[in-house]
């Protein structure tokens, strides 16, 4: 609603403030229009708000008559700037008392943020603590259920969910392969380019089979692997059962007492564990061959020779560790995922956060207990 003073001049359209001296000290006179279709113009807005600053803050007297028109965006301009009290000498027709007292009564003030306080502080620490808590707590319970349905899986195995697992195998090991043959290859290619221009400084280049066959049969594939499914499945198993939230198939299942740990959370367990090792593998061969590839046309060592000189240069350990590895990360991942699937709330704000914080925790997870492999077993095939 804009309203208009008898006033009319096509050379002051333009809203602004002019500061005239009068006996009783300075008084901010504004002109122009204010009103939406002239404030939200970029350039006048700019000009309005450096001439709003200009103003002295002890500016106590306002004259508005002489504005030409003055909508409820010019207003709380003007009200904002009295600090949201009126002033102790304001000059306004009616109709524009009108329109600055119906933003005053429906303004609400700026919310402010307190500082923090030590006790605040001390309080924020105890919520996260509480809250990494009851993580901490839901993982574990959903570990023990796995156990307890891994045992009852053993006892009665015609009743296990067979069909589930084995389309889990084929989704999270078979549609994986491409993916994982790509990046494993492309990392053996750069690697071994790098290894190779600093071996032929010291005429070594047949170290390149010792360096690429342990550092990608023993940390780089199984990490590798495990952080391409840990973003490609790990995510997709947090999705399907957040959307079962969401669409309360959930609380479907568990009214017709199908209980959530054996019918979803076992079966991806125990598949991620299988393909793990798998996968491991298959990204390790690729990488390899990408390396041989590489230190074929850069260092010119033949693939026969770095075929044969493999088995000398890695002991048998450095795979049994990698496998072992390998099921390690498949259950970890396949826990987390599970885990926020399962705290997901009925909404897809929470769905999209649980499957972000489902992919870095399971990264993260999984580079953690890669660095606690290395360091418990550094004797083991060195």
């Amino acid at each position: 609603m804009a309203v208009s003073t008898p006033q009319s001049s096509t050379d002051a359209s333009t809203p602004g403030i002019t500061l005239t001296q009068t006996p009783t000290g300075p008084c901010a006179v504004v002109m122009g229009r204010w009103t939406a279709a002239q404030l939200t113009v970029r350039e006048v807005w700019a000009s309005v708000v450096a001439a709003l600053q200009a103003v002295p803050a002890g500016t106590k007297s306002w004259d508005l008559r002489p504005v030409q028109g003055l909508d409820h965006l010019g207003a709380q301009l003007l009200w904002n700037q009295w600090g949201r009290a009126w002033p102790a000498d304001v000059q306004v027709i009616p109709s524009q008392r009108a329109v600055i007292e119906r933003v005053a009564k429906y303004s609400t003030a700026a919310p402010t943020i307190p500082e923090p306080t030590w006790w605040g502080r001390f309080n924020a620490l105890g919520g996260l603590l509480l809250h990494a808590f009851g993580h901490v707590k839901d993982l574990t319970r959903l570990i023990g259920q796995l156990l307890l349905d891994v045992v009852k899986l053993v006892t009665h195995p015609r009743e296990g969910p067979w069909r589930d697992m084995s389309g889990h195998l084929y989704r999270i090991g078979a549609t994986a392969l491409p993916i994982t043959a790509l990046v494993g290859f492309l990392i053996g290619v750069v690697l071994a380019y790098l290894t190779a221009q600093q071996l032929k400084q010291f005429g070594a280049d047949a170290f390149i089979v010792d360096i690429l066959g342990v550092s990608l049969i023993r940390e780089l594939g199984p990490v590798l692997a495990a952080i391409l499914i840990a973003g490609r499945s790990g995510s997709a198993i947090t999705a399907q059962i957040g959307v079962m939230r969401v669409t309360e198939e959930l609380d479907a299942m568990r009214v017709m007492g199908i209980a959530h740990g054996y019918r979803l959370v076992m079966p991806r367990a125990l598949a991620l564990a299988i393909v793990m090792p798998l996968v491991s593998v298959w990204t390790t061969l690729m990488a390899l061959t990408g390396g041989m590839i590489a230190a074929d046309l850069a260092l010119g060592i033949s693939p026969t020779f770095f075929v044969n000189a493999l088995p000398k240069a890695v002991d048998i350990a450095n795979l049994g560790l990698a496998l072992g590895k390998s099921v390690v990360f498949g259950l970890l991942i396949a826990l987390i995922a599970c885990h926020f699937g399962l705290r997901v709330e009925p909404n897809t704000e929470s769905l999209g956060k649980g499957t972000t914080a489902s992919v870095v925790t399971s990264i993260t997870v999984v580079i953690l207990v890669d660095a606690l492999f290395a360091v418990v077993f550094k004797d083991i095939g060195i």
